[in-house]
């Protein structure tokens, strides 16, 4: 069922999001290509979401941007690049070198089989090499304004289960386990959470994390929910 006070707890989000802007805000894959017509936008926000594994949204926007400089922001012109040229435009995303020659095999893929544009369904954009669920959500809620799911990404993850807004499903009522990746996170989420709050939570939950529930020192005593979170004060070096 739904975790107690979890309203509350997301009004205080809210307000400390409101107060404090984090880089997602203005260099999330969500922005990506957002003053470009509707295609164009949509093949933006996959290439962002492809790029954005392992990589800070600052990194990634670096990247996005030298590729719109360069004219690589488009099917036709990726696949006419040289691999190598994807390289350098893209460094220093995470696995720069393995994302250039997925890019160049979607691209490949998306001019042969959907005119230059992305898949339409969620199965078909998994299918593409290089995407997972987190970035296949993303870009369905993102790019066809189509909510299929939550996209948890490693921010979601960790949150979520600080909170004991997710459970692993061997979980019992005498104890609580932590979900291991973002799709059993992903699963447990989508349970109980209003599917009106499924795409607005990326965003929020993500720049939190990236202010002040970071992974290492979250700063729990600058934090408006500490007395309803579980896991408040208990990290090293958290801040109190």
């Amino acid at each position: 069922g739904e975790p107690p006070k979890w309203k509350e707890v997301l009004e205080g989000i809210r307000k400390m999001r409101a107060s404090e802007d984090a880089p997602v805000d203005s260099m999330g894959c969500e922005k990506a290509g957002i003053s470009l017509p509707p295609k164009e936008r949509r093949v933006a926000v996959l290439i962002s979401a492809l790029l954005s594994s392992q990589t800070k949204d600052e990194v990634n926007h670096g990247a996005m941007k030298r590729l719109s400089e360069r004219h690589l922001l488009s099917m036709e012109d990726l696949s006419k690049a040289e691999e190598s040229t994807i390289r350098d435009a893209i460094y220093p995303v995470g696995f720069y070198a393995r994302k250039a020659s997925y890019l160049k095999k979607v691209a490949a893929l998306c001019l042969e089989k959907y005119q230059g544009d992305i898949p339409k369904t969620l199965s078909e954009l998994l299918a593409l090499p290089g995407i997972g669920p987190k970035m296949a959500h993303l870009v369905m809620n993102v790019g066809w304004e189509s909510v299929h799911g939550i996209c948890v990404d490693t921010h979601v993850h960790r949150i979520t289960n600080r909170l004991e807004w997710v459970s692993h499903p061997k979980s019992t009522s005498k104890k609580r386990l932590d979900t291991k990746t973002p799709e059993e996170t992903r699963i447990s989420l989508e349970s109980w959470l209003p599917r009106e709050e499924w795409v607005p939570i990326n965003p929020l939950l993500v720049g939190f994390g990236q202010t002040i529930c970071t992974p290492l020192r979250p700063r729990c005593g600058d934090c408006l929910i500490s007395n309803l979170c579980p896991a408040a004060f208990k990290h090293k070096g958290s801040k109190s």
